[in-house]
């Protein structure tokens, strides 16, 4: 189709190279270098979607990323919809051959959209109206009627049906200085930051350099600011240290300069084009020592009744259309500003070949360099003036003029018809301040700019904030006040910087704005007037000033209330016009009213380019061990623990778990058995200050413990209860060896690190997880000595390695070390070797311990058997509630210590309760019977059943709980079942009797014990 609004000439776009693509199913031409919306205008398209709200017809706005309007759903082809992507703004989306792009948020189609006869009821739904509306009258209408109804109508965009077959990628970086936006603030400052040795990464969301001088060009050193823009590209592209980083976005900003940088990798190549190994998105981690945040600013639109009709644009994004696309907007257009900035760009526009019907000025005079040179083209300026109303539904047709009176709150005379197509808005700049904002700066209000700059900085991220997003919009000034901070920002990195002249130009200013928040129209917005703030959201003028009467003052309490700033913009072009206008409503000043918080990310990003690489397989990685392989092939049955696949039972035949289970805890406990424990987090603590740091995170005292002596640790929380325990053993003067359970090892790593880092810096103690460094085989059982000396020259005597010690030997070759560890509460060797030799120690225990009856086990043995001697598993014995008196651990609480994690809360007065739940052991009176695991347990007392146990029959009453089954197994070494329950208050009642009710009307009937089922004296362990 041809582009019958394209200029004959001018633009940047590459017309030797036609792309064609379609958009709601029809197909269109544009060129390269095109935008999806420039292409789409070229071709007279200015209806691109409904509002959220009310479905009025909608067109676009801006040119950039703060695009409130033009959202579309995007495919590479039409044909793909594993590519499809949905709420793509059409402003930032460069055209690429076989593009398929639809609107969003209408039915059946984006001309004729049913949802549109909202705006006949729009009386019935004002601000907060869902909150009023759905609330009755009655429960059932939620469930029946509302939540189907606004489930099928909510949302924008579709989302792909199919998996995304692209790739996306993480990348970690560093630099001395980030400067974020390549305009000519950005490209100044990154000129002087480059000058000497600094690393410096340039990021510009654009395809290429230059930002506002790329559709506003000047004269920069005496040349024009194309050739300046690639004399400085060139000289950037050349330093080893500079990397520029183009179609990338500064998303977030964390604490200490850590910053988030979002790459659109191949998003521009047409799919044919791009290779399989290409991302084509990219997230860059990038730690800056110095941040220069030169990100400009966006204009404002202007407040006017029907302000949203397609055919409403930016008065610069009018201009960037027009001379860097070459595209014909309209055939005449409407001007409408308060300040002298729009009549450079009008004049550009004229001299472009667009013509223009009038301009509409709110002052009563301008004077401007820029007004005078537009003078001459003959168009009319009307000032004192507003625009009344705007004719035309799904396209601008025509305005009504109208003059102001003297204090502007009313229509002097019933007003003018300009005919006109389309109408460019100039209602002042607001400097970006969204990143600024993000590095927790402080903002204020600069009454002349009438909108927020920078204030005070960030105390936790370096930065400096330059040009238009600093509210300096003259470009000599801004030039040289970049290029200084440029220099500066290399300094305080530490770096030299060799520059120190730099660039020049002349400086226009802006000049004097008029703000009129609440301008007078043909309705006036308290009367059915359509003054839209935030266009996306469909937020009027009314619904703040209803929000106020309703008592939603604050500004964050106004912004959730009529959700002002909370669409895919982020309030980038709505902001500073609500405050003003809620500064008029209210009778405070705009620093009164403040400014919502600004929260990453800063711009819409793909949910892949946080997920990466993380998906399918490696969404959940999952770990194995160096004896992995053995343990397939020998037919074992895994379970998972945490990320790791660890050997569940070694089936034999035609065993099932409990056949096999029986067998295996049957030869640890006459022969021998092994464990893989490689999976056992492992963390080495090491430094001076290691003995005092563990002090604090135990129970207790471990400063005094002997060199090759190990120790059993219990950990808290804050709040008293036991989150990990393991044991740690100490290696020499100043490094301990710790093991934490297999799930618990990233977050007890974590809290340690938290707190060493944020509570106890002082402290000299360094930690490495050395978890996968060890591979581990436990070895239980009365031949377990025998096996090892086998092995070894070494002497592994009781005498020389007595229970809870450890000592470096040699097995078979292999340097090892042996730890007496037991959780089986038999004689019991840890056996940690590198993980290299992992296998090669297994297959030597294996084939050594045949003539002893050695017999692998897998972790559900590990649990019968640790069960049997009462030894408790986190997580399992625990839930987040329980304390080491709840464990019968009190013992492990030291008293000779100072402070440690959860000491204070151990006094607690519940914690101190005689009724808490404890942990305690049960055997059925039947032996054969089998508690369920997590089955709750009642007293004697709370019992609802008839005369005659077990007969159990479910009563209407509630029945009191004592407590639950936490572990419970058939032991064929205590030839009975066995359990460990929490009940309240069971170590007072140890003898006693409880009950389990089960789900077929059965009762259980146990009596409480202690949890020493097997060996109580310990004998066998010590071996």
């Amino acid at each position: 189709m041809a582009q019958q609004f394209r200029l004959p000439t001018g633009g940047r776009i590459n017309r030797d190279q036609p792309l064609t693509f379609t958009f709601n199913g029809q197909s269109y031409q544009g060129y390269a270098g095109d935008t999806l919306a420039s292409a789409l205008l070229a071709n007279g398209v200015h209806l691109l979607g409904r509002g959220f709200k009310y479905h009025r017809p909608r067109g676009i706005t801006t040119a950039g990323h703060e695009e409130p309007n033009a959202l579309v759903d995007l495919n590479v082809n039409k044909d793909e919809d594993s590519r499809r992507e949905a709420n793509v703004r059409a402003t930032v989306v460069e055209l690429r051959a076989g593009l398929s792009a639809q609107s969003v948020n209408a039915f059946p189609g984006v001309k004729y959209d049913i949802g549109a006869v909202n705006q006949l009821l729009s009386r019935f739904f004002p601000a907060g109206f869902y909150y009023k509306t759905f609330m009755g009258p009655m429960a059932a209408f939620w469930t029946k009627l509302y939540e189907p109804v606004i489930r099928k109508a909510a949302g924008l965009g579709k989302a792909a049906k199919t998996c995304d077959p692209d790739r996306y990628e993480f990348q970690y970086g560093h630099c001395d200085v980030l400067i974020a936006g390549g305009g000519p603030a950005g490209l100044a400052a990154a000129l002087a930051a480059a000058s000497g040795n600094a690393r410096v990464i340039l990021v510009d969301d654009g395809p290429e350099l230059g930002g506002s001088l790329l559709s506003d060009p000047a004269e920069i050193n005496g040349t024009d600011s194309d050739a300046w823009i690639a004399e400085v590209h060139a000289k950037l592209t050349k330093n080893p240290n500079v990397t520029i980083l183009n179609r990338s976005s500064v998303v977030s900003w964390w604490d200490h300069n850590f910053l988030n940088v979002w790459q659109r990798c191949t998003d521009h190549l047409p799919l044919s084009h791009a290779q399989p190994h290409q991302s084509r998105q990219k997230l860059h981690r990038i730690r800056a020592t110095q941040v220069v945040l030169a990100q400009g600013a966006f204009e404002r639109p202007m407040l006017f009744h029907n302000n949203d009709r397609p055919g409403t644009m930016l008065a610069h994004a009018a201009r960037t259309y027009v001379t860097r696309y070459g595209v014909k907007l309209g055939k005449a257009g409407l001007f409408y500003t308060n300040n002298d900035a729009a009549y450079a760009d009008a004049l550009a526009m004229v001299q472009a070949g667009q013509p223009l019907a009038a301009v509409v000025d709110l002052r009563d005079v301008a004077e401007g360099p820029n007004t005078e040179a537009f003078r001459e083209t003959g168009v009319p300026i009307y000032f004192n003036s507003v625009i009344a109303d705007v004719k035309g539904s799904q396209r601008v047709q025509g305005v009504l003029v109208s003059a102001l009176t003297p204090d502007g709150t009313a229509l002097a005379d019933q007003g003018q018809a300009i005919d006109c197509d389309f109408i460019a808005m100039a209602g002042g700049w607001s400097p970006n301040v969204q990143l600024h904002s993000q590095s927790t700066a402080k903002v204020k209000w600069d009454e002349r700019l009438g909108a927020f700059i920078p204030g005070t900085a960030s105390t936790v991220n370096p930065s400096t904030s330059v040009g238009a997003c600093k509210g300096e919009y003259g470009l000599g000034t801004l030039l040289e006040e970049s290029f200084q901070a440029g220099l500066k920002a290399a300094k305080a990195a530490g770096k030299t910087a060799r520059a120190r002249k730099a660039p020049e130009a002349e400086t226009r200013d802006v000049g004097p704005h008029r703000w009129l928040w609440l301008p007078p129209g043909k309705k006036p917005y308290n009367k059915g007037g359509k003054f839209f703030v935030d266009y996306q959201n469909d937020v009027k003028i009314d619904d703040l000033a209803l929000a106020q009467r309703e008592n939603f003052i604050s500004v964050e309490h106004t912004k959730r209330y009529t959700t002002l700033g909370m669409a895919t913009d982020q309030g980038k072009t709505s902001n500073i016009n609500a405050l003003g206008a809620l500064s008029q409503i209210t009778g405070k000043q705009v620093p009164e009213i403040g400014t919502t918080t600004f929260r990453p990310p800063y711009v819409p990003t793909t949910f892949m380019t946080y997920v990466g690489r993380e998906i399918d397989e490696f969404f959940d990685l999952t770990r194995t061990t160096p004896m992995h392989s053995w343990h397939v092939d020998q037919g074992a049955a895994f379970e998972p623990v945490g990320q790791w696949d660890r050997a569940w039972y070694y089936p034999q035949g035609d065993e099932d778990m409990h056949a096999a289970v029986q067998r295996e805890s049957r030869a640890v406990r006459e022969h021998v058995g092994v464990l893989d424990a490689s999976t056992l987090g492992k963390i080495s603590v090491v430094g001076p200050d290691a003995g005092e740091f563990l002090n604090r995170i135990y129970t207790n005292a471990w400063k005094k413990l002997p060199v090759g002596k190990c120790r059993y640790g219990l950990m808290l929380n804050e709040a008293g209860m036991v989150v990990d325990d393991g044991v740690t053993s100490r290696i020499s003067e100043n490094e301990y060896h710790m093991t934490t359970t297999t799930g618990g090892a990233a977050s007890v790593l974590g809290t340690m690190e938290e707190f060493l880092q944020t509570e106890w810096p002082d402290l000299d103690v360094y930690l490495t997880s050395v978890t996968e460094q060890w591979a581990v085989a436990a070895l239980n059982g009365p031949n377990a000595r025998k096996l090892l000396e086998e092995l070894t020259e070494d002497d592994i005597s009781a005498e020389t390695l007595p229970f809870m010690s450890w000592k470096s030997v040699d097995l078979g070759g292999i340097p090892a070390r042996l730890f007496r560890i037991s959780f089986t509460g038999d004689l019991a060797f840890e056996v940690n070797v590198p993980a290299d030799h992992g296998l090669q120690l297994w297959n030597l225990i294996m084939t050594a311990g045949q003539k002893y009856g050695i017999t692998p086990y897998g972790t559900e043995t590990m649990h019968l058997l640790r069960a049997e001697k009462g030894f408790v598993i986190v997580g399992q014995e625990t839930d987040g509630s329980m304390t080491p008196m709840d464990l019968g651990l009190s013992g492990m609480i030291s008293n000779k210590k100072g402070d440690f994690i959860g000491r204070r809360s151990l006094s607690r007065p519940d914690i101190l309760k005689d009724d808490r739940k404890q942990l305690v052991g049960l055997e059925t009176v039947d032996p054969n019977l089998v508690l369920p695991e997590g089955a709750q347990l009642v007293f004697p007392e709370h019992m609802v059943s008839t005369d005659k146990l077990p007969a159990y029959r479910p009563a209407t009453e509630v029945v009191t709980m004592a407590g639950f089954v936490s572990s419970s197994y058939y032991s064929p070494n205590c030839n009975r079942s066995i359990a460990m329950a929490l009940v309240k208050g069971g170590l007072a009642r140890m003898g006693g009797t409880v009950y389990s009710p089960q789900a077929d009307g059965s009762i259980i009937e146990a009596r409480i014990r202690d949890t020493q089922f097997y060996d109580p004296t310990g004998e066998r362990q010590r071996g």
